[in-house]
């Protein structure tokens, strides 16, 4: 199992007045960021050990993630790391690019000018190469859901935040293999704040197609990187 360094944050230690909830987030937070590595073996004492609690919220933690479909969790066997799989994430895509430009063209006119260039700031500062990767992807999904959240009802934000889970591993990972590459953070930026320059223009279609060409591309990066790793 990965450990912790000063390089490396790992898993890092829960505060002992945490519940299963924090820490489902924290060993999703791991999964997420390729800490915990696709297909590796999870002990939950050894889990427990590290997070600094008991056994138990780790066990429920276990069966909430695997309901996510970000561990495997078979009977009277050892819970392992969802392994990537280039269908499920073909089928995370093909789900985002049906839901998210349907989105974009109700939300588009529910934007104000302020939220517009708040959100303006918050690209640029996805760009930002001194940032924190988990910093960065809370930001990013707090970015989308901001664009589309004058059309999003609540059963909406919950399947995209589902699906936003489950592709966020596959995209960390890929674009991580990016990232040394100093002008990963300039595309990151320039991105989104494409994305915010094409939703000014209030016309839905505009909005709509924005979206989806900007999903067709994260995700023939994330397959191209992701080469010879499924």
């Amino acid at each position: 199992m990965t450990l912790a360094t000063e390089d490396d944050p790992g898993l890092r230690r829960i505060d002992a007045r945490s519940v299963a909830d924090q820490v489902t987030d924290e060993i999703r937070r791991s999964i997420l960021s390729g800490a915990l590595a696709p297909g590796e073996s999870l002990s939950l004492r050894k889990l427990a050990d590290r997070l600094g609690v008991s056994i138990i919220p780790v066990r429920d933690a276990i069966k909430n993630l695997h309901n996510e479909g970000l561990i495997v969790n078979p009977p009277s066997r050892s819970a392992t790391v969802a392994p990537l799989d280039s269908e499920e994430f073909a089928a995370i895509y093909r789900l985002r690019r049906l839901l998210e430009p349907e989105l974009a063209r109700r939300a588009v006119t529910g934007l104000s000018d302020a939220e517009l260039d708040r959100l303006h700031d918050v690209a640029a500062d996805l760009g930002r190469p001194e940032r924190s990767m988990d910093d960065i992807y809370d930001d990013h999904r707090a970015f989308h859901l901001a664009l589309l959240a004058p059309a999003a009802s609540s059963w909406d934000a919950r399947i995209l935040m589902q699906l936003w889970r489950a592709g966020e591993r596959y995209i960390r990972i890929a674009f991580g293999l990016l990232d040394p590459d100093p002008h990963e953070h300039d595309r990151r930026r320039e991105a989104h704040q494409l994305l915010v320059k094409k939703f000014r223009t209030r016309d839905p279609e505009t909005a709509a197609t924005a979206l989806d060409i900007h999903l067709e591309h994260n995700e023939t990066l994330a397959i191209r990187a992701l080469d010879g790793r499924w």
